[in-house]
């Protein structure tokens, strides 16, 4: 009889989470599959990833939400944190810019 190893999708280097051996972050897959997109979609917006890898990072989300989401909420707090260049060059449209994405994140 066969036997088969699982395979991992997801590794942690440089303090972030990465779709295994490629340069494409957790992140960018979570946030697209949160919007409503689905595995076909997110393969389209990524070429690099095929269909088996977007639907391993989802799983490996999905059964890590908590503490995959605590992860996203840290790194856009720190994110959020640090001193933005517009935020001095142009007043204005850094304040659009940030209701924007306050209207954004209402949705």
């Amino acid at each position: 009889m066969l036997v088969l190893t699982p395979k991992s999708y997801v590794e942690y280097r440089n303090d972030a989470y990465w779709v295994e051996g490629t340069r494409i972050s957790l992140d960018s897959i979570v946030y697209t599959f949160r919007q409503g997109l689905s595995p076909e979609s997110i393969v389209q917006s990524f070429p690099l990833l095929t269909l088996e890898q977007v639907y391993g990072a989802i799983a490996f989300y999905l059964a890590n939400c908590t503490e995959i989401d605590a992860y996203l909420a840290a790194e856009e707090a720190a994110f959020d944190s640090m001193p933005q260049p517009l935020q001095a060059s142009d007043p204005d449209l850094h304040n659009k810019l940030v209701a924007a994405k306050v209207a954004r994140q209402q949705l």
